[in-house]
């Protein structure tokens, strides 16, 4: 039995074939290794598969008929699969983490789904949870005017998503284990859009996307990589508009993204 087999075993999600045949072993009394059945596993399949947690699996294993197996595919390979549609759909729907049940809305994101930039924020607020929309009420109308500013349209040239897309309560931070259940959507979005420039507005994003805990000073003024997409990290609008001063880094953030955006596309047209 090799790693993946081994794991599949311990779910619970082995063929039943290969479960019974594990479970004849474990059950035969004494002397009886050759009578008739299924071949029985080698010695070294039965030590790996011996214990109480093992005889808790076999015996709770789903019954079959022989020519059928038990199938699990894992949640975030079903997301992997979806299209817009499905996608926004399958949001919707998300029971996945607790926040489901304090939730007004779910809030997938908004824009051009072929934006060349992608916009990440952390999470909904009450005013996003009230509408399903990003980025709306003071802190949108501040972002809409950073876009403006630096020639981008918000529902033409960029796509506007958080990393949850439910609100937690409160508006606290967002917990490891909501982060985990929500990621697979950010990760399709962005597979979908394949964006030429992410832009990760405040710390909470740029943590989630560089898996790191850096301070937002560190990462501004740089450009990062996020599975192969070009990334760069500014303040969140929410927080620019507690901390005035800061508006003139977040200025400098938006001209360094234009200016790498408008490399980035100088390089890939000269490519063609």
């Amino acid at each position: 039995m090799d790693e993946r087999e081994e794991r599949l075993f311990e779910m619970g999600l082995t063929p039943i074939w290969r479960a019974r045949a594990i479970a004849s072993v474990l059950e035969a009394p004494p002397g009886t290794s050759d009578a008739p059945g299924p071949k029985a596993p080698s010695e070294t399949t039965v030590g790996a598969a011996t214990g109480p947690q093992a005889r808790a699996t076999i015996a709770a294993a789903p019954r079959a008929t022989p020519e059928t197996t038990v199938v699990a595919a894992p949640r975030e390979h079903e997301i992997a699969r979806l299209d817009w549609e499905p996608l926004i759909s399958s949001i919707a729907g998300c029971t996945a983490c607790a926040l489901c049940r304090t939730r007004r809305n779910t809030v997938p994101g908004v824009g051009s789904t072929t934006a060349g930039w992608m916009f990440v924020g952390e999470a909904p607020g009450a005013e996003e949870d009230a509408q399903g929309e990003p980025f709306v009420g003071q802190a949108g109308r501040l972002l809409d005017n950073m876009l403006k500013a630096i020639g981008l349209d918000r529902a033409k040239d960029v796509y506007i998503a958080n990393v949850l897309k439910c609100r937690p309560p409160g508006n606290r931070n967002p917990e490891p284990g909501e982060v985990a259940k929500c990621s697979p959507y950010l990760e399709r979005q962005l597979a979908l859009i394949k964006p030429g420039l992410i832009v990760a507005l405040g710390r909470f994003a740029a943590m989630t996307l560089l898996d790191t805990d850096a301070t937002i000073a560190s990462l501004r003024g740089r450009v990062h990589q996020y599975r192969g997409v070009p990334l760069i990290v500014t303040y969140h609008p929410a927080y620019l508009l507690r901390n005035l001063p800061d508006k003139a880094k977040a200025w400098e953030d938006l001209l360094f993204a234009r200016s790498t955006f408008a490399r980035l596309q100088s390089g890939a047209t000269s490519q063609t």
